[in-house]
């Protein structure tokens, strides 16, 4: 009986590492060597508020605001006002207590379907080309892509990623620059501080089901057993960068969808980056573009296969890479 059952586990321990280096095999010969940063010829302009084309500045510019705020957005138009609204209201009037506060808010309109874009522009004819600019993508490139797009046609020393959802309040930014500020000296100019939900975790369990709550702690093992340690909510889209920690990071971006902010925390863990988790005030908004099951698949794959392309070498991490 002891010999079959050390038999049984020896061939269970084979065939758990020829499914690991198979994995491994696909992941490696399905792997784009470089993230695609190249961007179409009308990608290249915004519209002023006269309706007139304007090149867009580059990362790779010296900054000449004091914040970007990169809203990604597909299918918004609904729930894009709200966020607008309460984004623009406080930044305006930050700079009224503050004539050195400079901003802007840069919506990326992801390739969508509905009038997102037309109802952004609103916002730049309100306020000016100068602090509201809408990016029009021509193809879907995903939540991650989308976000890289805005980021590196900023203009601002630090760099404000927020969801178009409205989910985070927005007067919480100055929490996440006490927080990135409290990181210094920052190596090369580099540092991230996280928005973070994880002390809500016990209030949103109870209104979840069993279900969705073993995802949830399923997803939350793969990303610390695979990718990233000591960050607990790593999805949050209320991320505050130095422009250098920005550049440095999208430009070695792979991901384009549901983990690519996994890959992003990955990449700055790598290079070294200091990165603050502050806890922020959040809602959940209905309209979400979130799958449960499906998603939640999707990303555990997609945290796989970024673990194992980067051990195989099939992605390799380098120095900043300028956008064509």
């Amino acid at each position: 009986m002891n010999s079959l059952l050390l038999q049984l586990a020896v061939l269970g321990v084979a065939l758990a590492a020829a499914a690991l280096i198979l994995i491994s095999f696909v992941a490696f010969i399905t792997a784009t060597k470089m993230p695609h940063l190249h961007q179409h010829e009308d990608e290249k302009f915004f519209l002023n508020a006269r309706g007139q084309k304007e090149t867009l500045p580059s990362i790779w510019d010296s900054p000449t605001k004091r914040l970007s705020v990169v809203v990604p957005s597909y299918n918004e138009e609904k729930r894009l006002p709200i966020m607008m609204d309460e984004a623009l209201g406080y930044l305006e009037e930050r700079q009224k207590q503050d004539p050195t506060f400079t901003y802007e808010v840069i919506v990326v309109d992801d390739g969508s379907k509905d009038q997102t874009s037309k109802v952004a522009f609103k916002y730049c004819q309100k306020y000016g080309s100068d602090k509201v600019r809408v990016i029009t993508l021509v193809k879907n490139r995903g939540k991650g892509g989308a976000i890289r797009m805005g980021i590196f046609s900023s203009r601002g020393e630090k760099i404000l990623m927020a969801d178009a959802d409205g989910a985070t309040k927005f007067p919480d930014v100055e929490k996440l620059e006490k927080g990135l500020n409290d990181l210094q000296p920052w190596p090369e100019q580099m540092a991230i501080a996280c928005g973070s939900r994880a002390h809500l975790e016990k209030e949103s369990i109870a209104q979840r089901s069993y279900f969705r709550t073993l995802l949830m702690y399923g997803f939350h093992f793969l990303v610390w057993f695979l990718c990233v340690k000591g960050i607990r909510d790593t999805q949050c889209g209320f991320k505050l960068f130095t422009r250098e920690a920005a550049s440095r990071t999208f430009s070695s971006l792979h991901i384009e969808r549901w983990a690519f902010d996994v890959e992003l925390l990955y990449i700055a863990q790598f290079f070294k980056i200091p990165i603050a988790e502050i806890a922020v005030n959040w809602t959940e908004i209905e309209g979400s573009k979130l799958v449960p099951f499906w998603s939640w698949l999707q990303m555990g794959k997609d945290l796989l296969f970024i673990r194992l392309r980067y051990l195989t070498g099939a992605w390799r991490l380098e120095q900043t890479k300028k956008m064509n």
